[in-house]
């Protein structure tokens, strides 16, 4: 199954291209988008899941440093920690009210952000058949310079009408 996972593309929006009324909003806040694509034939979450994690395209520290093929972190993480187990089943609902509270935690974002965040992310989310978010690794999974990042949320999302799986992380940095 591997083999079979394509990256289509992607989409990153960057708080910083924005203007806030609060000064006080945090300057280092995106969020990115990784579509991949797999075939029609039927497999379930978890191996979709480990083909997601064997793709070249999830070995990004999410740091700046982008992806790299041959790399051994995945955001503030140890790639060799992060498997399908690790991945918590939740609801549209729980996933858009946590990535929502991150996005207006230092006050409500602007109209043009919120239409980005509406159609990037949250139109997303309602269309996925399942979601799934990374959780329960705890600190020892922390690579070297894992807590760069002060919030770290990361989503996949399947969409199995499309053919879809998506990763979706939104980051303070």
């Amino acid at each position: 199954m591997e083999n079979k996972v394509t990256h289509e593309g992607g989409a990153f929006i960057n708080f910083r291209n924005y203007s806030f009324q609060d000064p006080w909003s945090h300057g280092f806040r995106w969020v990115d988008v990784k579509r991949l694509t797999f075939p029609a034939e039927s497999v379930g979450d978890r191996e979709l899941l480990a083909a997601l994690i064997g793709h070249e395209q999830f070995r990004d520290d999410y740091a700046g440093g982008g992806v790299l093929p041959e790399g051994t972190r995945h955001g503030p993480y140890w790639l060799r920690m992060v498997t399908p187990d690790v991945y918590e089943p939740v609801s549209g609902e729980k996933s858009a009210h946590i990535l929502r509270q991150w996005a207006n935690q230092f006050g409500r974002v602007p109209a043009e952000l919120e239409a980005d965040l509406q159609q990037e992310v949250f139109d997303r989310l309602s269309a996925a058949d399942h979601i799934y978010y990374l959780s329960g690794l705890g600190d020892d999974a922390f690579h070297d310079w894992g807590g760069v990042h002060d919030c770290f949320h990361e989503f996949v999302l399947i969409g199995r009408s499309a053919g879809q799986i998506s990763v979706l992380v939104a980051a303070d940095d």
